[in-house]
Protein backbone atom coordinates (compact mmCIF):
# COMPACT_ATOMS: atom_id res chain seq x y z
CA UNK A 1 0.00 0.00 0.00
CA UNK A 2 1.37 3.02 -0.91
CA UNK A 3 1.27 6.43 1.58
CA UNK A 4 -0.92 9.25 0.56
CA UNK A 5 0.65 12.53 -0.23
CA UNK A 6 0.86 14.42 2.39
CA UNK A 7 1.71 18.60 2.52
CA UNK A 8 1.58 20.71 0.15
CA UNK A 9 1.87 18.70 -2.59
CA UNK A 10 -1.85 16.62 -1.45
CA UNK A 11 -3.44 19.97 -3.19
CA UNK A 12 -1.62 19.84 -6.61
CA UNK A 13 -4.55 17.33 -8.08
CA UNK A 14 -7.24 20.05 -7.08
CA UNK A 15 -4.82 22.74 -8.23
CA UNK A 16 -4.38 21.36 -11.86
CA UNK A 17 -7.98 20.93 -12.01
CA UNK A 18 -9.03 24.06 -10.97
CA UNK A 19 -7.14 26.11 -12.92
CA UNK A 20 -6.44 24.11 -15.79
CA UNK A 21 -2.92 24.35 -15.82
CA UNK A 22 0.19 21.93 -14.56
CA UNK A 23 1.70 22.29 -10.94
CA UNK A 24 5.08 22.21 -12.92
CA UNK A 25 3.96 25.73 -15.28
CA UNK A 26 3.50 27.44 -11.55
CA UNK A 27 6.17 26.59 -10.23
CA UNK A 28 7.97 28.23 -13.11
CA UNK A 29 5.78 31.37 -12.72
CA UNK A 30 6.72 31.47 -9.67
CA UNK A 31 10.18 30.86 -10.36
CA UNK A 32 10.34 33.64 -12.69
CA UNK A 33 8.42 36.16 -10.81
CA UNK A 34 11.01 39.57 -9.41
CA UNK A 35 8.90 38.64 -5.74
CA UNK A 36 11.34 36.03 -3.43
CA UNK A 37 9.23 36.45 -0.14
CA UNK A 38 6.37 33.89 0.90
CA UNK A 39 3.88 36.21 1.28
CA UNK A 40 4.29 38.20 -1.33
CA UNK A 41 4.14 35.51 -3.88
CA UNK A 42 0.78 34.17 -2.04
CA UNK A 43 -0.42 37.33 -2.64
CA UNK A 44 0.75 37.82 -5.79
CA UNK A 45 -0.84 34.75 -7.19
CA UNK A 46 -3.85 35.48 -5.85
CA UNK A 47 -4.59 39.01 -6.82
CA UNK A 48 -3.10 38.18 -10.61
CA UNK A 49 -4.26 34.56 -11.33
CA UNK A 50 -7.27 34.26 -9.40
CA UNK A 51 -5.78 31.66 -7.07
CA UNK A 52 -7.41 30.32 -3.36
CA UNK A 53 -5.20 31.33 -0.58
CA UNK A 54 -4.40 27.47 0.19
CA UNK A 55 -3.67 26.72 -3.70
CA UNK A 56 -1.47 29.64 -3.74
CA UNK A 57 0.07 29.39 -0.49
CA UNK A 58 0.56 25.36 -0.85
CA UNK A 59 2.44 26.19 -4.20
CA UNK A 60 4.78 28.74 -2.92
CA UNK A 61 5.66 26.55 0.15
CA UNK A 62 6.72 23.77 -1.91
CA UNK A 63 8.88 25.64 -4.76
CA UNK A 64 10.77 27.66 -2.12
CA UNK A 65 11.17 24.58 0.05
CA UNK A 66 12.39 22.89 -3.18
CA UNK A 67 14.84 25.35 -4.30
CA UNK A 68 16.57 25.34 -1.07
CA UNK A 69 17.30 21.76 -1.83
CA UNK A 70 18.76 22.92 -5.20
Amino acid sequence: MTDAVKGPASYFPSIEKTYGRPVSEWKDLIRASPLTKHMELVSWLKTEHALGHGHANALVAHTLAEDKTR
